[in-house]
Parts: C-alpha cells; structure tokens; sequence
C-alpha cells in the first residue's frame, strides 16, 4: 500500500469516526499518529506525537483564544447582555416581525461578546423564543430566526474559528477578524430583509406585537446595553487602529469585561472563578483539537495527498469560481454530518496546496470557510444550532419544526455567499484600510 493510499484511508477514518461522534481531537490524533507509523515507521510517529504538541501549543497566536473566552464568559455572568433583546425590541418595534429581527440584531451583537455560534443561540433561545411564542409568532420563524442568527457568532469577530483558521493558514489574525464585520452586518441585514418580507406577504407568521414596557423598564432597558458596543468597540477598535495585537485585543477585551462587572456591581470571587475554570476547560478542549488538526496536517504532508487533490481539481478547471463551487460543495456535504471545526481541520490540509497554487486571498478563502460552516450549523441532520435551540427550549417545540424554519435562513445564506463570492471587496475592503 503506497501513501496516497494510505491519506486517503486516513481522510475516511477520520470522517467515519467523527460522524460517530468521537472527539474530534481523540479521532485526528489517533488516525494521524498510525498513519504516519504506516507510511514512514513507529519512531517517527511518536516523535510527532512528543514534539508537536508543545511546538504548536507555545504558538504566540493561540493565546488569543483562552482571552477571547474569558472575556465572553465574564460578559455573560456579569450581565452585560441583559437587556439586549429588550433593547432591540424597541429598536425594531416599527418593524413587520419585530421580535424576530430584534432576535437577529441582538444575536449579532451577542456574538461579538461570545465568539460562539452555540452560545449565542442558546442564551437567545431562553430569552426570546417564548417571548414570540407568546406573540404568537409561528413557532418555526421564531425558532429558525434564533438558530440561524446565532451562527453570526462564528463570523462577527471575535471568532474562534478565525483564530484557528488563521494559525493553520498562517493567515494575519487580526485582519481576518476584520474581514468578518461586513459580511456579518451584511447576513444581518439579509436575514432581516427576509424575515419582513415573509411576514409581509404572510402576516400570520407574525402578528404585530406592542412594546408593553414601562418607563422604568425602557431606562432600563437602556442602561444596560451601553457596555456591549463599548466592549465590542475596545476590541475591534484597538485591532483595526494597530494599537494592539488580537491576542492583546483580548486581553483588553477580559479586562474590560472583569471593569464593567465591577461597575455593575456584578462581580464577585465565585463569578471570576467560574469564568477562569470555563475558559481553561474551554481552552483545553480547543487546544487538544488544534494538537490533533496539526498532527494530520503533519500526515498529508508526507502523504502527498494534498498534492493529488490539487492536480486532480485542476485537470477538470483552473478557474478560480469553478473551484470555488468544488470547494463549497464538499464542504456544504461534510457540514451535514460533521461539526464545523472538524470539518475545517479536516479539509485545509488537503485543500491548502490548491488554494496557493491558484493564488487566493486567504481572508477572503478564510471568509468564505466560516460562512460555510455557519450554513453547516442549521443543515440537517446535525445542525448544531438546532439542536442547541432545541434542548434550550425542551418539549416547547419538536425538531422537524426549528429545521424547517431554519430553512429560509440557509437559502439567505447562499445568497450572501454568492455576493462574498462575486464581489471579493465586500471582506477585503475593511482589511485593506489597515494598510
């Protein structure tokens, strides 16, 4: 059995058991480690095995992510993001479907807290849903706004697929983060669009609802939305300015987060340390991933497999949209069955040559990925977000119902993806201005 052979069946274990739901991590070690024990010998697997993990953990870049999440975590215990979607609702009141596009802006915002697709559906899920239940709001439209909204955690920075991506590309992080604002807003604004024009044609989707609020409950309301933009402003601000670094930006971002608790009155000894054992269990799971992503990228290397991909695709195009359709497809069908970071980790070793080779921007490829995976997130019969929209909201509402009505959003989707794809300045423009 010659080493393509054996990539090849590398990529299929490692697909099968991924989909059989062992960790990602355990699966990309184990399948990495026999093949390269089969194509080279056993010595020289255990020495990737011994040396990988300290090489690519001490990466300057991958200290941003336990940043990141500290920062999230400390957002959410200290309440920084209540009163959101009571802000947005009032925000959106004028609206066709204003509890649904309220969802979708307090979703975008939430994200740029979290950094996590199924953070950000989870706690929107306890909090609206059963408010537009409650208005009477179709059940699929509203549980379908909270699961597809909540992707925008993955491409409004700061993301930590983009972090990832980023160290395995070796692409510039902090314009990558950048990249994802325009496209972010812009999926917002798509979803919106949708929303109201459904609920325009069908205005039984979404009777129109008062704002029954309090004078006290508006104050409120407002007072506590002011620390998120300011957060979220920190962080992106000193990145795009070149203040600081990501990895820096995040420490900024944490320690903003731990001063506003403190402002509020929010913060206490058992909340920090909550927050700073969810970020290291958090980090380590992150990092476990990243150790075995990077021992199977050790492994196609040596395979070549890489290499046949890339010649085999461009014996049928060499042009850039026709291969980008290639690219989409495969990952649209992975996005099916497997979770997004697995999916990723799996592929950019085997498609990197080809992407070189064609000579892509990077930010924008990087882009495109997370967009992809974002879709991957409401697409049966996994659907992460689904599920998590589901558990969140137990016997509420059955499953068939959210996959449904994430339906709408996955076409919308699409349709921003073809603009990413058609128009390359829409992720490159906001980049270009920190030249």
């Amino acid at each position: 059995m010659d080493r393509l052979d054996i990539g090849l069946i590398s990529v299929g274990v490692a697909l099968v058991l991924m989909a059989i739901r062992v960790p990602i991590g355990l699966a990309l070690i184990s399948v990495s480690f026999v093949g390269i024990a089969a194509i080279s010998s056993w010595k020289a697997a255990w020495g990737v095995l011994s040396t990988i993990p300290y090489s690519f953990i001490a990466a300057w870049e991958l200290s941003a992510v336990p940043m990141f999440l500290l920062m999230g975590y400390v957002a959410a215990r200290a309440g920084i993001t209540n009163g959101l979607f009571t802000a947005m609702r009032m925000l959106f009141s004028w609206v066709p479907g204003s509890l649904a596009v309220a969802s979708v802006g307090a979703s975008a915002l939430f994200a740029a807290a979290s950094g996590s697709s199924a953070a950000t559906s989870a706690a929107l899920a306890r909090i609206a849903v059963p408010e537009m239940i409650k208005a009477k709001y179709h059940k699929g439209l509203a549980t379908g706004t909270i699961a597809a909204a909540g992707t925008l955690g993955s491409l409004i920075p700061p993301s930590i697929i983009m972090v990832i991506y980023g160290v395995f590309t070796n692409t510039a992080i902090g314009p990558l983060f950048v990249a994802g604002v325009v496209p972010g807003i812009l999926t917002a604004i798509a979803f919106s669009a949708m929303i109201m024009m459904r609920v325009k044609l069908n205005p039984s989707l979404a009777p129109r609802s008062k704002v029954n609020l309090t004078e006290e409950e508006r104050r409120a309301a407002l007072r506590d939305i002011w620390p998120l933009p300011t957060l979220i402003l920190g962080v992106l601000g000193s990145i795009m300015l070149g203040i600081a670094s990501p990895t820096e930006a995040g420490a900024l971002g944490a320690l903003m987060a731990i001063l506003i608790a403190w402002k509020r009155r929010s913060i206490s000894k058992r909340m920090i340390w909550d927050s700073l054992l969810d970020t290291a269990i958090s980090t380590a799971v992150v990092f476990f991933i990243a150790i075995g992503a990077a021992m199977f990228q050790r492994l196609m290397g040596i395979s070549q497999l890489p290499a046949f991909f890339s010649d085999s695709i461009l014996s049928i195009s060499d042009n850039k949209y026709v291969v980008i359709l290639m690219i989409a497809l495969i990952y649209l069908v992975l996005g099916m069955f497997l979770d997004s970071i697995g999916i990723m980790l799996l592929t950019l070793p085997v498609v990197l040559p080809l992407l070189v080779a064609l000579d892509f921007n990077m930010i924008w490829f990087g882009i495109l990925v997370v967009k992809l995976l974002e879709i991957g997130m409401v697409t049966p019969p996994l659907g992460l977000n689904v599920y998590v929209v589901k558990s969140s909201l137990g016997n509420q509402v059955d499953l068939m119902t959210v996959f449904k009505g994430a339906g709408w959003f996955i076409v919308t989707d699409l349709l921003v993806l073809t603009a990413l794809v058609a128009f390359p300045i829409l992720s490159l423009w906001l980049p270009s201005l920190m030249d």
